[in-house]
């Protein structure tokens, strides 16, 4: 672990915590989402999508800067700063606004990157995602996958659905993460929230030990490794429904990543199980809202794609026949499915976003069209 230099110590813990609160604040007032600091630059905000730096701010020192990262870490109980690598945590800001940080070593010397968290919880609505999805917070068991690139809303989309659930379920929720980036104060349901490092050794043996406290929900923040995706894949055959992230494009990506992680020799046997636990896929993606009609207190929007897991779709899976999913979505549309490119159309037809937009990330340019014009011709019916 990181020792304190002498010129370290002269930098006491309250001026670390104040230049902290400070940089915190700006962002808050920017509106920024994500907060930048590395030695010899001013911090650099990101605001609506766009990265640059305070103009207002001096460059920033290497030693105030590494007892601003320690005081991070101090808050987030994460001990002190290692000889090398990296270090997540979660703090609560100014006006109890969570921020997800990251410490990280930048040509030896320490800079942090922080990502503004929402401050309460959405519904649905709000954060522009089907109402259908609300359906999957009434399951009783199985997996629930939420896929998309870094930044795209995964853990709000989560942290919307576990509300939901401990708002109108009678239950115990758990939740193991790293780190705790969203509070869940017990409603209708007892949650407890465990931190990877601190309250378990890791998301393996934190879903193991979790399976002998009487869950209800899991949420499993990441699958990180085979053995833990073994495991959440028999917690959500035994009776416990399970939700958790991937890294993956679209549905029938997140599917096939996770059948990819096992060995060769038991893929069929892990589509076969897929096939069964799997209750829904929601893959989603943030893009500018570059529309007339775009909102400017909300410069993004989320275009997602939801596959809920019928007979049908259980078939294609067992199968190994990933390629015909975008079909069985758009045959789905009554039971809450969607695909990318119906979406793209709604958002071009509320004029949301602009055709070009549209056409740049539709999966068939072509069909997009033929939706779009359908949408316009029942609207002026």
């Amino acid at each position: 672990m990181h020792e304190p230099s002498v010129e370290t110590d002269r930098i006491s813990e309250p001026v670390a915590c104040d230049s902290l609160q400070t940089v915190l604040r700006r962002g808050l007032d920017l509106g920024a989402s994500d907060i930048h600091l590395a030695p010899g630059l001013p911090p650099y905000y990101r605001v609506h999508g766009e990265l640059g730096p305070d103009r207002q701010a001096a460059p920033l020192e290497a030693v105030p800067l590494r007892a601003l990262a320690c005081e991070l870490l101090l808050q987030a109980r994460r001990g002190a700063l290692p000889d090398r690598g990296s270090v997540d945590g979660a703090i609560t800001g100014p006006g109890d606004v969570r921020f997800r940080f990251n410490v990280f070593l930048r040509r030896n010397e320490w800079a942090v990157a922080l990502r503004r968290l929402e401050h309460r919880f959405h519904s649905l609505a709000e954060l522009g995602l089907p109402l259908d999805l609300y359906h999957l917070c009434h399951l009783h068991d199985g997996l629930i996958l939420v896929a998309g690139p870094t930044g795209a809303g995964k853990s709000t989309t989560l942290a919307a659905l576990i509300d939901q659930i401990n708002q109108t379920r009678r239950g115990h929720i758990i939740t193991l993460e790293d780190p705790i980036e969203y509070l869940h104060p017990p409603q209708a349901c007892l949650v407890s929230q465990r931190q990877m490092g601190a309250d378990a050794e890791d998301f393996h043996d934190g879903l193991v030990s979790a399976l002998r406290q009487d869950p209800d929900v899991i949420l499993l923040g990441e699958i990180r490794d085979l053995p833990t995706m073994r495991a959440a894949l028999s917690a959500a055959e035994t009776g416990h429904l399970v939700l958790t992230t991937i890294h993956a494009a679209d549905t029938a990506g997140a599917i096939e990543r996770l059948v990819a992680s096992f060995p060769a020799d038991e893929q069929p046997g892990v589509r076969q199980q897929l096939s069964l636990v799997l209750r829904g896929v929601i893959a989603q993606q943030l893009l500018l809202a570059d529309g007339p009609a775009r909102n400017s207190r909300a410069p993004r929007v989320p275009v997602v794609e939801v596959l809920m897991v019928n007979h049908g779709v259980a078939h294609l899976i067992a199968s190994g026949k990933t390629t015909q999913l975008p079909t069985a979505m758009e045959t789905g549309a009554a039971e809450g499915m969607q695909s990318f490119d119906a979406h793209l159309a709604q958002l071009w037809g509320a004029e949301l976003i602009t055709e070009t937009t549209a056409l740049q990330r539709a999966r068939d340019p072509q069909s997009l069209r033929d939706r779009y014009r359908l949408l316009r011709t029942a609207g002026r019916r």
